[in-house]
């Protein structure tokens, strides 16, 4: 019976691991991250490249246990079969034969120009619903991430930053998957873990490094952090930022503006 019960007990809470949130947009979101991240040409992608950074990230969600999507996994495969695809050797073509080879990039790239322009003119809209209505809308610009009003070079980091910040956190610490399955996990809860985030952040004026809101080396402590912290940038109470792609990534106590008030 201690045998059953134990064995039920890891399954429900390996149930509680499995959340559901709103920061992931959907799988052209995270391919027009990738794209921007790793500066590549959005009319000449390296299939193979991309696919390689697209499956890590999945991992990443899959290695978090959340609820990923169907949607991603649909593109994990297209993005699959598209590189089977381009690995094929050609057709051999005599001097008197032509044929115009479909490049199978081409639907793809469509998708992801399409997808741009609708978030753009998304984050345009949302802009101008924060202004006063009685102040005169400024000039449409292009959509940019947000800058830290002290330093001009500082991105603001999103959920996929963090993901990768997170994989890169793992090698450093060399914190190995099967090593971390092995050590009991043990329940903890997300909202403390976000007040003890909130207390440490209020503690550095000059931000926290994110490396460092990971003491434990085990799953459900990295689980717990991880949800907390996009949890806290749900509700505008921390800001992660970086000074370039691929640099670390700090995190520092939002200061709220008046429409961000509870």
């Amino acid at each position: 019976m201690g045998r059953l019960e134990q064995k039920r007990n890891e399954k429900e809470m390996s149930k509680a691991y499995l959340v559901k949130i709103d920061a992931f947009e959907g799988p052209l979101d995270l391919l027009l991250h990738l794209i921007s991240k790793y500066e590549i040409d959005i009319y000449d992608i390296p299939v193979a490249e991309i696919t390689g950074q697209y499956m890590q990230y999945i991992h990443k969600m899959q290695y978090l246990e959340l609820n990923i999507a169907s949607e991603y996994l649909v593109m994990a495969a297209t993005l699959l079969a598209m590189k089977s695809k381009m690995l094929l050797p050609k057709p051999v073509l005599f001097d008197d034969e032509t044929e115009l080879e479909e490049d199978p990039r081409e639907e793809l790239v469509e998708r992801l120009i399409e997808y741009r322009k609708y978030k753009s003119a998304a984050g345009l809209l949302k802009e101008k619903e924060t202004q006063p209505a009685y102040t005169r809308s400024p000039a449409a610009e292009p959509e940019k991430r947000v800058q830290d009003t002290r330093n001009p070079a500082v991105l603001e980091s999103d959920v996929y930053d963090l993901l990768g910040a997170l994989g890169q956190m793992l090698d450093r610490k060399k914190w190995k998957e099967p090593q971390l399955a092995t050590i009991q996990r043990t329940e903890i809860p997300i909202r403390q873990r976000m007040k003890e985030i909130i207390r440490v952040v209020n503690d550095a004026p000059d931000g926290v490094l994110f490396d460092d809101l990971f003491e434990e080396p085990t799953k459900s402590h990295i689980v717990a952090t991880f949800l907390a912290l996009l949890e806290l940038i749900k509700e505008h109470l921390v800001q992660c930022r970086q000074e370039q792609h691929f640099s670390m990534i700090r995190i520092f106590k939002k200061e709220r503006k008046m429409e961000e008030a509870p």
